[in-house]
Order: C-alpha cells, then sequence, then structure tokens
C-alpha cells in the first residue's frame, strides 16, 4: 500500500470570532428554552373542554384541549424531552472523540429544527410526544458541548462571566417563551408557535454544516474533504492493475467487523472516561451539591406559585413567582460570573463562592417562609434567590476545569443527566408525597428548602479538595492526527493545520 498524508484544514478563516461565537450560542440557548416556555404556556398548552351543570359546553384550547389529554398525558408531554436528552448527552459527548464537535452541534440543531417542526404537524398525543423526545435529542449535542467552546475562547479574565451571559439565557428563554406562547396561541394557533420556533433555529442548524468547523480545544481533526487517503491499487511494478480486485473483496469483507470494532472502541472509550469522571473527588463533589440544588430549584419552580397562594393568599401568585424568578435569575447568573473572575477565577474561589452563596441564599428562602406577612416573604426571597442563582456560572467552571480537555463535553454531559435524574426530575413528586403527608405548604417549603443548607455543605467540602486546573492539560490519549505543538489558537485567522508525519492507511 502507499504511504499517504493527510493534509490539515484550508488557509481561509472561519467566519466566527469569539464575542460572534458567544452572542450566537447565547440566541441558540434561549431559543431552546423559549421552547420549554411556550409549551408550558396557557397559550400552547391550553387546557381542555368544560361543560356547566345547565348544559353549556366550551370547546378545549391548546394541546391538551385539541388532543384531549389528561393532567397525567399532559404532564408526560411537558417533560417528555427529558427523555431524549438525557439519553443522547453522553452518546453526543462520546462522539466528540472521533467526530468534529462543531459538526455534532449542526448535527444536534437539525434534529431540534426537524423535531420542533414536528411538534407543529402533530396528530395526536404519541405523535407529539415522540417529537418532544427528538427536542431532547437535539438539545442534547448543544449542552453538551457549547460551554467547551465558550470557555476555548473567553479572555482569561472573563472566562465565568462569559458562560454567566450564556446561562443568563436559561430564566430569559423561559420568561420570553410564556410570553410567545401566549401571544401566538391567542392570536394564531398553538401549532405556529412550533413552527415559529424550528424557522429561527433553522439558520443555526445550516451554518453548523456550512460555517468552516471549529476546533475544540483537546481535540484535533484533518479536514476530510482535503484527506488524500487513496489506496495504490495499481501494482507498483506493471502498473495494470491487477490487485483492485483483491482490495475490492478484502473491503467488502472486513466492511463489518471494522464497524463493530469501532463500535467496541467507542464503549471502551467511554466506560475509561466514565471511571475517570466517577474517580475525580472534585467532580463528584461539585455534581453532588449540584443535584442537591437542582432538586431545591427544581421543585421550587413546579410548586413554588402553588405553595405561595396557600400560605399567603396571593391572587396572582403565578406572576409574582414569575417575576422574582427572571429578575433575580438574570442578576444572579450574571453577578456570580463576573464575582468569581474579580475573585481570581480557580477552582477552590468557585468553591468558596458556591457554599458561602448557596448558604446564604438559604438562610434567606428559610426565613422568608418563616414569615407572616406577604411583603417581607417577597422582601427575603427576592434576595435568596438572587443569592441561589449566583451559582450558575461558578458550578459549570468547575464541571470545565476539574478535567482534561478532551473530558470536559462528557463532564457537562454527565453533570446534566445526573443534576436531571436525582434532582429536579424526583423532587417535584416527592414534594407531592410530602405534603399529602403534613397538609401544610408552609412546613413543606421549609424542609424543602433545608436542602439548600446541604447543597452548601457538599460545596463547602470542595474547598478542601486537592483541585487543580486541568483545563490547559496535554491529554495523553486525545484523539488526533494533528501535532498539538503545531496548532494554534482556536479563531485565529488564516488557520494553517499540518500533519508531522505522514500516516499509513
Amino acid at each position: 500500500m502507499a504511504i499517504t498524508q493527510i493534509n490539515g484544514s484550508d488557509s481561509k478563516p472561519s467566519w466566527f470570532t469569539p464575542k460572534r461565537l458567544l452572542i450566537i450560542f447565547c440566541v441558540i440557548n434561549m431559543v431552546n428554552y423559549v421552547d420549554r416556555g411556550a409549551i408550558a404556556s396557557n397559550g400552547v398548552n391550553g387546557s381542555l373542554g368544560t361543560c356547566t351543570e345547565s348544559g353549556i359546553c366550551t370547546s378545549g384550547t391548546g394541546i391538551q384541549g385539541d388532543f384531549n389529554l389528561n393532567n397525567f398525558e399532559d404532564g408526560v408531554l411537558s417533560s417528555a424531552f427529558m427523555v431524549g436528552l438525557l439519553v443522547a448527552s453522553p452518546i453526543f459527548a462520546s462522539l466528540a472523540k472521533s467526530h468534529n464537535p462543531f459538526r455534532l452541534i449542526g448535527v444536534g440543531l437539525s434534529v431540534w429544527t426537524f423535531a420542533a417542526a414536528g411538534c407543529g404537524s402533530s396528530f395526536d398525543f404519541w405523535s407529539i410526544t415522540l417529537c418532544r423526545m427528538l427536542v431532547g435529542v437535539g438539545e442534547a449535542s448543544f449542552i453538551s458541548l457549547a460551554a467547551p467552546f465558550i470557555d476555548d475562547n473567553a479572555p482569561p479574565a472573563q472566562k465565568t462571566a462569559w458562560l454567566a451571559m450564556f446561562y443568563m439565557c436559561i430564566p430569559t428563554g423561559v420568561a420570553l417563551g410564556y410570553v410567545y406562547g401566549g401571544l401566538v396561541g391567542s392570536y394564531f394557533n398553538w401549532r405556529y408557535a412550533f413552527w415559529g420556533e424550528a424557522l429561527l433555529m433553522l439558520p443555526f442548524a445550516v451554518s453548523g454544516f456550512v460555517v468552516k468547523p471549529l476546533q475544540l480545544k483537546g481535540f484535533a481533526y484533518a479536514n476530510p474533504s482535503n484527506a488524500l487517503t487513496t489506496v495504490e491499487a495499481t501494482d507498483p511494478v506493471t502498473g495494470d492493475g491487477s490487485d483492485v480486485d483483491d482490495v475490492v473483496i478484502a473491503s467488502g469483507e472486513t466492511t463489518k467487523l471494522s464497524a463493530l470494532s469501532k463500535l467496541s472502541n467507542q464503549f471502551t472509550r467511554f466506560s475509561k472516561d466514565m471511571k475517570v469522571l466517577l474517580l475525580d473527588k472534585v467532580y463528584v463533589v461539585n455534581v453532588l451539591g449540584y443535584i442537591s440544588y437542582n432538586f431545591v430549584i427544581g421543585a421550587y419552580s413546579y410548586w413554588g406559585p402553588k405553595a405561595g397562594y396557600n400560605i399567603y393568599h396571593m391572587s396572582n401568585a403565578d406572576l409574582l413567582f414569575g417575576g422574582i424568578t427572571i429578575v433575580c435569575g438574570i442578576l444572579g447568573t450574571l453577578s456570580g460570573g463576573f464575582i468569581l473572575d474579580n475573585m481570581n477565577a480557580t477552582i477552590s474561589n468557585a468553591f468558596k463562592l458556591l457554599s458561602g452563596a448557596t448558604f446564604l441564599g438559604a438562610i434567606f428562602c428559610f426565613s422568608a417562609f418563616c414569615l407572616r406577612s406577604l411583603y417581607g416573604f417577597i422582601a427575603l426571597f427576592a434576595v435568596g434567590e438572587l443569592l441561589v442563582f449566583a451559582t450558575q456560572a461558578p458550578v459549570n467552571y468547575v464541571c470545565l476545569h476539574c478535567v482534561k480537555p478532551s473530558l470536559r463535553p462528557l463532564s457537562m454531559a454527565m453533570s446534566t443527566v445526573s443534576i436531571h435524574i436525582f434532582g429536579d426530575v424526583p423532587s417535584s413528586p416527592l414534594v407531592g408525597i410530602l405534603q399529602d403527608y403534613l397538609n401544610n405548604w408552609r412546613i413543606t417549603a421549609l424542609i424543602l428548602t433545608a436542602v439548600l443548607f446541604l447543597a452548601a455543605g457538599i460545596w463547602f467540602i470542595g474547598i478542601f479538595l486537592n483541585s487543580l486546573d486541568l483545563s490547559n492539560e496535554d491529554d495523553g490519549d486525545q484523539v488526533t492526527l494533528i501535532n498539538r505543538a503545531n496548532m494554534k489558537p482556536l479563531l485565529e485567522e488564516n488557520r494553517n493545520v499540518e500533519v508531522d508525519a505522514p500516516v499509513e492507511v
């Protein structure tokens, strides 16, 4: 066989600059969460038809009315995306070691666009449920890979501030989704809300394939379109091509074995990487604290308005809790990022901020539910949520920096999977069971809020762990054909990537 050389990507500069990348990723993240808010809005979710005792009936509205869903089915629909998200997140993170991460984001956003359009075109409960699961599959690639790209390109002194801007889009997107879904559902039809989301996401999905792909630190790939991978098929002596048939037959016989080998290698690599994460005390402590934190936040978002209505007899509990969460979510998330940067962003300082902000936030939230006065509750709870939301950027900073570059996608994916499976998914039904037993919303809210003290304690342990920032370490098992020493910065103009040694195929 001939010895061939794989050429690197061409010298044409990428259109992306660090700020453009941040803005685009923030918009994509916001559209993701607009979808979350829209499907929960009254305009899109709707309600069942009702009939009065006199026999006057009104038709149902939205998804629930059109498909005649009971409350259980409606609840399944709202969380169906989680199935796809949890299953696909580690898969996309593992694929990042053998495929360009930027292209994987393009694949995920394409699936998301198709699924959102499918939601608008669905015809029954099962069809829209399947599409909601696919929405989660599409989102999985983005949540696993976007944060590492942002971390790579953020200015060194503003890394957590940039992460804070990215995660600030979560409460903002949900809030916009409520408004967007309500308006579209009221003036048009709930289906148009999903079709509109698909149109918004379509340009970003296309750009994932047509724009020159970016390299993620810890991963380097040759450009397949420029690869010189031709196998010498002619006889080097006679030049008569007599060996061509043998090469084709041999290739056909090894195709199945090659596919099985690749699958086996992927699984082996995934198992090895998971073992590294589970043995990393810093990562485990960070995620355990995050699970406890998300347990409370998930239950707050679901039961908060109902608890507030029953304890303080609020007539506008939805609006009040929603407004506090949006404002405090945005301000708290941004503040946490900027504070950690000003403290000198290190893993140890991140744990100090996580434990301190969560502990103080728990005190304010706990005290708020102890008060009899509605206005006192609002004041203390707002301060508590402001402090609690300051953890968003620091907790993800630790996930990104306590592991080597090539493990960052899997680190983010498994963090997301863990906080949902063990955090907000079981918290709502468990709090419901507790309330059924106690039949006292104030005590239930106080018990739930006390879990924040557990989160603060777990993160406090992290301060004393031997925490090294591994984000700049070279990976000994890095999947690459390109010498890292010759790689230039990710978004540098006229990037040329070269291969030091010829590759035999």
